[in-house]
């Protein structure tokens, strides 16, 4: 019998850039939620960028806040189950789990449709206070979550990035690459790195890796780029549309979240190409639309969070064919939680992913 204890130790959110780690009420299971002792919870860009007061998620120029304060952030999470709800059926105490980061309303078109990850309510663990996230000891998955088993023994440096995992997964197939088409991917953190492993599994006829850091870039070619670059030293839309005999890549992936990234990639893509945008911007990308139409017709397509990836990536990530080693570097306390979204702000210490674990002693 797993004893809960009243009260936990959370990170709580009420405005921007005002977090606090406070004792608050621990859940308790009704209907057919499941409570979960949280193993580890990591820090992503939509949490900076939440911290920064992001206008995307905050509101802004006539949009409404996107934001439910107060709040318990933390969207990629792995934890044990501790107690179940009496109409809780498929899982139980012991099990090893983790949630899909939207929890649908499966009520509108969209998720009745079988498109339930643009769910027009769009509750997403960590950004609203009925679907609170992972910074905490003890998080709810409430009724209409997403939930899956993963393997007991499958460690949290692994378990953690099945999330970030789902995500570069939806976006690679997105791009519906081919085993003749040339790839270039910017980005190099570890959506990127999961989507290099993703784009791996389809065997393209090149993988091109594009990045600032060249620590990162290292990563990507142990994980499977046939060729990585830095910007900052190379001359990438040059070297790639001279190695396509000036036609240029066929596939461009943005994962960076930088607007220069983007004109970089319609300067190098092909005519009739396909360009998958993937990140959150914190400002607005300005480039000339008629590179898109007029000049050379693109298919340009978006990707959001993780539809119907979280199986075989699980698969995946158990069985090794998608590479994990090395992507989580840092780990911390709850107590040091500024410390930890300040590396991931910043990247120190070669830092990539970084876990917060409540439980760490």
């Amino acid at each position: 019998m797993v004893t809960i204890p009243e009260k936990m130790k959370a990170l709580v959110v009420y405005a921007k850039g005002d977090y606090r780690l406070e004792m608050v009420d621990t859940p308790r299971a009704t209907g057919d939620d499941i409570i979960v002792k949280v193993e580890a919870c990591g820090v992503c860009a939509g949490d900076l960028k939440t911290y920064g007061g992001a206008p995307s998620f905050w509101g802004g120029a006539g949009s409404p806040s996107y934001i439910k304060a107060p709040m318990i952030p933390g969207h990629e999470f792995c934890g044990w189950v501790v107690e179940v709800g009496p109409d809780q059926k498929e899982f139980k105490v012991g099990d090893h789990v983790v949630s899909e980061q939207i929890v649908p309303c499966w009520e509108c078109k969209f998720c009745k449709t079988g498109r339930y990850w643009m769910c027009q309510k769009h509750d997403v663990y960590g950004f609203q206070n009925n679907v609170n996230g992972g910074m905490c000891e003890y998080m709810r998955f409430p009724k209409g979550s997403l939930n899956y088993k993963i393997p007991k023994d499958m460690p949290m440096e692994k378990a953690l990035l099945i999330e970030p995992y789902g995500c570069s997964k939806h976006c690679v197939d997105r791009a519906s690459i081919t085993n003749e088409d040339v790839v270039v991917l910017a980005g190099a953190g570890t959506l990127g790195l999961g989507m290099v492993g993703a784009i791996r599994k389809r065997n393209p006829d090149k993988l091109i890796v594009l990045d600032m850091n060249d620590m990162r870039l290292e990563k990507a070619k142990a994980f499977g780029a046939d060729i990585v670059m830095n910007p900052s030293k190379v001359d990438v839309v040059k070297e790639i549309t001279d190695m396509t005999d000036g036609y240029g890549c066929d596939v461009y992936i943005e994962a960076t979240g930088h607007p220069s990234a983007v004109s970089q990639g319609l300067e190098m893509i092909r005519k009739m190409g396909r360009f998958i945008e993937f990140s959150v911007f914190t400002q607005e990308a300005t480039i000339d639309w008629s590179i898109i139409g007029d000049r050379k017709e693109l298919d340009v397509l978006g990707a959001h969070l993780s539809p119907y990836c979280y199986e075989s990536v699980i698969k995946w990530i158990a069985d090794g064919s998608l590479p994990t080693d090395g992507v989580v570097t840092h780990k911390f306390s709850l107590e040091d939680w500024k410390t930890a979204f300040e590396y991931a702000k910043t990247g120190a210490d070669n830092s990539l992913k970084i876990a917060i674990v409540p439980d760490m002693k």
